[in-house]
């Protein structure tokens, strides 16, 4: 259904059934994209304990508030950046569409005009509410954890059109899921592994989330002015900075699989195993982006990096049961 329009120029949201609005809502959190990251702070929990499981109620809660968090956090970032949403998709319309797992649904509902603010920001501060409150009873450090991480992500979303160097708040904010994990399991989790994890999920975000999804974008982001990778050092530029990232993240990955307790009865084997991760979910379709230069390769990277988090994850407990 086609939005319309009030006399002040911003689209006013249609009715629609409670069902159409809770998939517009499920878009507007990118739902899709949101049950995949959880896979990130369900490894750092259980690699912070060095390959054992969490006890049950400690898992149960710090799903369901991974899954609060990033429903809510992707709904703050649409929330923030809807009227440059707006703009971008009247330049260059909604980017590539289908295969795009950001596209699912509806992209960018609230820009449409398909949601009102008032619905969206109840349905961000909600889920924010449940993400908070889980983050507290799991470890009040988590909770001051969720609460950077919505600063930073508005933060990241008002840099758009100031610098390329936003990228690195994004960075930032793709590690504080497992950061906070850790903590949920270890009042003082190891430095040093703290350290290896976050540079991992860093690199991961910027070569296989960031750079791809800005890439897809490019039209509207060019034409609104936007200051994105791909935008700043042109196709070549970005492919490479993504595929240099993309190795630092395989390498990361590799470190952190073969050092798992559980798994050291055979370092070497699940080093390369995490290697091959790496190698099939973001080297490759990395390199094909720096072959072909288009945004359906971007959207491609994307989607399969997006994967890769939950693929390490996988690979984590099947060394569990070896």
């Amino acid at each position: 259904m086609a939005p319309s329009t009030a006399s002040s120029g911003y689209a006013v949201a249609p009715a629609v059934s409670a069902g159409a609005r809770v998939r517009l809502l499920l878009a507007l959190s990118r739902a899709a994209h949101a049950l995949l990251d959880v896979a990130t702070p369900a490894l750092g929990a259980i690699l912070c304990l060095g390959g054992a499981l969490p006890p049950l109620s400690v898992s149960l809660l710090g799903l369901l508030t991974a899954g609060a968090a990033y429903l809510s956090v992707y709904a703050l970032n649409d929330l923030v950046d809807c009227a440059a949403d707006r703009e971008k998709m009247r330049w260059a319309g909604g980017g590539v569409e289908g295969d795009y797992l950001d596209a699912v649904g509806v992209r960018h509902p609230l820009a449409q005009g398909l949601l009102s603010v008032r619905a969206a920001a109840l349905w961000a501060g909600g889920w924010g509410l449940v993400a908070i409150v889980g983050a507290w009873r799991l470890n009040p450090v988590c909770a001051g954890i969720f609460l950077i991480g919505c600063a930073l992500e508005a933060l990241y979303c008002r840099l758009l059109t100031v610098s390329w160097l936003r990228v690195l708040v994004s960075g930032v904010v793709k590690t504080l899921g497992g950061v906070a994990a850790a903590f949920a399991v270890d009042p003082q989790p190891p430095p040093g592994f703290l350290a290896l994890f976050f540079l991992w999920v860093f690199c991961w975000e910027i070569g296989g989330q960031n750079v791809p999804a800005d890439w897809v974008d490019l039209d509207g982001d060019a034409a609104f002015g936007a200051r994105t990778i791909p935008v700043r050092f042109g196709a070549a530029g970005a492919a490479w900075l993504a595929l240099t990232a993309l190795a630092l993240a395989t390498a990361g990955g590799a470190l952190l699989l073969g050092g798992t307790a559980g798994t050291s009865s055979a370092p070497v084997v699940w080093t390369a195993a995490g290697a091959a991760a790496g190698l099939w979910f973001l080297l490759l379709p990395g390199a094909r982006l720096l072959r072909q230069r288009s945004p359906a390769q971007a959207a491609a990277l994307f989607n399969r990096a997006s994967s890769y988090p939950l693929a390490m994850l996988a690979l984590v407990l099947l060394g569990r049961l070896l």
